[in-house]
């Protein structure tokens, strides 16, 4: 049980300071994950940065992760969803074009004119505040590994561990402090897990950025 994201962010920076990656960047997933992220990058002297992914939904049953995409990546599909309801990757195509209009806008929220961190030869140090069901991880580790980095790190504070199996093949290295049984939902696991708001992202980038990283 952690006390909130920020506890949760200092411990994982504990075990990734220990690694001493090489020319590390912290990419967060927002909202959740970037407070969690601030935590490391501040530890490590690190730039922070941001993966954006939304999930794409069932119609109609929208918490019901059919996929997910990432910028610059493919969609991601779960098919036993599809299966489930008889839908194709064809099927989600508007879906997928409506998402890649929402990243751009929450870029523009987030980001306006920052340039992206520099990942040639970096240590990729992925963050969120935890693992449920996976699905925008796996489309975000894709998308980065396309991008060329040099080690893609995954940190989380807890994740079901019967998932790390999975997420041990899209990253050089999984950190996960708690695999919990049974695992009831990421914010269970914390004391404190308000939303994060667009205006606590932005001021956590801006202070990264005063800090040097």
């Amino acid at each position: 049980m952690f006390t909130d994201r920020v506890e949760a962010g200092r411990k994982l920076a504990d075990e990734i300071e220990a690694l001493a990656p090489e020319k590390p960047v912290v990419l967060a997933l927002p909202r959740g994950g970037v407070p969690v992220a601030a935590e490391i990058a501040a530890r490590l002297g690190a730039a922070l940065g941001l993966i954006l992914v939304r999930k794409i939904g069932v119609p109609g049953h929208e918490e019901l992760a059919a996929g997910a995409v990432a910028e610059g990546g493919a969609p991601v599909f779960n098919p036993d969803v599809l299966a489930s309801i008889r839908r194709g990757p064809e099927d989600f195509t508007d879906a997928v074009a409506a998402k890649r209009r929402e990243m751009a806008e929450r870029r523009r929220i987030y980001l306006g004119d920052r340039p992206e961190p520099d990942l040639a030869g970096a240590t990729a140090i992925v963050v969120d505040d935890g693992i449920a069901t996976g699905a925008t991880l796996r489309a975000a580790l894709g998308a980065l590994r396309a991008a060329g980095p040099a080690a893609i790190v995954l940190a989380v504070p807890v994740a079901p561990e019967e998932a790390l199996a999975e997420f041990a093949k899209l990253a050089d290295r999984v950190i996960c402090l708690q695999t919990p049984r049974p695992f009831i939902a990421v914010g269970a696991h914390y004391r404190a897990f308000p939303q994060v708001a667009d205006a606590e992202v932005v001021a956590l980038l801006d202070a990264a950025d005063r800090g040097g990283g």
